[in-house]
Formats: C-alpha cells, sequence, structure tokens
C-alpha cells in the first residue's frame, strides 16, 4: 500500500464503528467510511466539544451535515504549494481526496524529470487536485469533467494557487466523446490520469459503467498518446474492483504498444491515534522506462 504521510493541513486523528474523524486545516470533522469496521470507541462521545461538524447518513439514503460550530461555506488547506478550496458536500464529500497526494507527489516527479514540456490529460477530473499537482509541475493541463460545478471548483483551486493562465484548458463534456472528438482532431497528450467513478452521467445525460466502459475507453485512449508518452494513471473507488484489473487494463492496452512498467496497489491514510492505516482507494499506472 502507497501511504499519503506528508501532510500538514489534513490529519486522519482517528476512526471507529464506521465513522473517521479528521482535521481540515482548523475545521474538524466527523464523517462515514465504510470501511471502518472495527470498534476503537465512540467517536462522537470521545470527541465531545472538539467536532465542527458530523455527517448523519439518512436511512432512505445520503443524509445531511449537522454543524456543531460555525464552519465557514468554503476554507482553504494546503499540499507543499498546492492550495485546495474545502466545502460541505451532499453525501460526506468536501471536494478533495487527501489520499491522492501520493499520486500527486507521483505526477510532480515524473513531470519534473521529463526534460520536456509535457502535455496531460485529465479525464473525470472533479475539483482538480491532479490538475493542479501537474500546473504545478510545469506541465500543459486538459481539465475534463461533466459537471461545469466541478469544474468551476477546478478553477478556483488552480488560481488558488497561482497557476492560472494559459497552461490549463476546461471543459465541461462528456469524457469518452472528448476522447474520441481528440483523436479526430489529432491531438495529442504525453500523460493521462483518470479517475472514472462506478456509474456517472456524461454533459448530455450519457450513461457511464465502469464494468462496461472503462476498456473501451483505456482502448481509445491508446490513439491520443503521444510518440513518447510518460505515464497512464487510473485511479478507482468502485467497491470490489481490484487493482490487479488497472494493472491488466494498462498491460494490455499500454504496455502492448509502448514499452514501460505498469504497478498497481491501494492508496491509504494513516490514522494518527490508533498507529493503523485506513485503505481509501486503488490505483493502476504505467510509466515510462
Amino acid at each position: 500500500m502507497t501511504i499519503s504521510d506528508q501532510w500538514k493541513d489534513y490529519e486522519l486523528i482517528d476512526a471507529s464503528l464506521g465513522m473517521k474523524y479528521e482535521r481540515w486545516g482548523d475545521i474538524f470533522l466527523l464523517r462515514p467510511d465504510p470501511q471502518v469496521i472495527w470498534n476503537n470507541g465512540n467517536l462522537e462521545e470521545k470527541y465531545q466539544g472538539k467536532i465542527d461538524a458530523i455527517y448523519h447518513r439518512s436511512n432512505k439514503g445520503g443524509g445531511s451535515w449537522e454543524n456543531l460550530k460555525s464552519v465557514p461555506s468554503s476554507w482553504m488547506i494546503h499540499y507543499n504549494n498546492l492550495s485546495f478550496h474545502i466545502k460541505q458536500m451532499g453525501f460526506k464529500h468536501t471536494g478533495l481526496f487527501p489520499e491522492q497526494a501520493v499520486n500527486w507527489d507521483f505526477m510532480i516527479s515524473k513531470i519534473k524529470n521529463a526534460g520536456r514540456e509535457i502535455r496531460v490529460l485529465n479525464l473525470f477530473a472533479y475539483t482538480g487536485g491532479a490538475t493542479v499537482a501537474c500546473l504545478s509541475a510545469g506541465a500543459h493541463v486538459t481539465h475534463v469533467d461533466s459537471s461545469r460545478g466541478m469544474v468551476d471548483w477546478c478553477k478556483e483551486n488552480v488560481n488558488s494557487s497561482g497557476y492560472q493562465g494559459d497552461h490549463v484548458r476546461y471543459i465541461v463534456d462528456d469524457v469518452v466523446k472528448f476522447v474520441q472528438r481528440e483523436i479526430r482532431r489529432g491531438n495529442k497528450y504525453d500523460a493521462i490520469i483518470m479517475d472514472p467513478p462506478s456509474y456517472g452521467r456524461g454533459a448530455n445525460g450519457e450513461v457511464w459503467d465502469i464494468e462496461r466502459d472503462l476498456n473501451y475507453l483505456v482502448h481509445i485512449c491508446q490513439e491520443i498518446l503521444s510518440d513518447d508518452p510518460l505515464f497512464f494513471l487510473i485511479n478507482s473507488y468502485t467497491t470490489g474492483l481490484s487493482s490487479t484489473v488497472l494493472s491488466n487494463l494498462l498491460e494490455i492496452e499500454i504496455s502492448s504498444k509502448y514499452p514501460g512498467v505498469v504497478s498497481h496497489g491501494e492508496v491509504g491514510l494513516p490514522i494518527t491515534n490508533q498507529s493503523l492505516v485506513l485503505p481509501c482507494g486503488i490505483y493502476g499506472r504505467w510509466e515510462k522506462k
């Protein structure tokens, strides 16, 4: 497992009975996490008076935030020279997945050491953690997501990090249709990142199913890779999907055409008060030899 343990503005303090207690800058949140099936006490009782907001699940699906103290509508945290706006979203999210810092570090290192200008395509790009990371390393990034709200949020993160300008292109579109158009246009990229959901809808209602559609997307992405690609990274939070599956896809679709090294595994966060690690997702990546 690759562990994201270099944060200063984020901390996973404790986890128990389906909940995790976190520090986001100066804000302390208690949120559900289905991976936390162990019992380390009732966190709401253990940290009484030290919790700013709790996310409560609803028996009917979804849930809502309960603010126990004054919580701003948006606040910022930093990872090295990257800046991110954090907000209380529906379905327990905050707009950032801190475990992805290990992937940001990987991308930044590869881009900085490439010795040339790198063009990156970020698909299912969400609020732009990877986009900001790649921009910080000097890359040109095309950021694609079907949600205009998420793309606007990415713009906030890019601007706050000081990387606004002509090095980033924002696209609100269905990912598959965008790649198909890029093939017709003859556009090429040196690195591709994707974080596909289990299910989703495109900008015009297109239906995405990871089990049905991921192989096709990776396959057509071959056609927009440059002659000297740097890396291809797939991240996933789909329950039951093994990182070996992502590795197999990359071996068949990318390594068959471009000599390189494929690796895969889990990403996780250290739990401060338990000396444990919380598994948070999986990755598969191809990188140039």
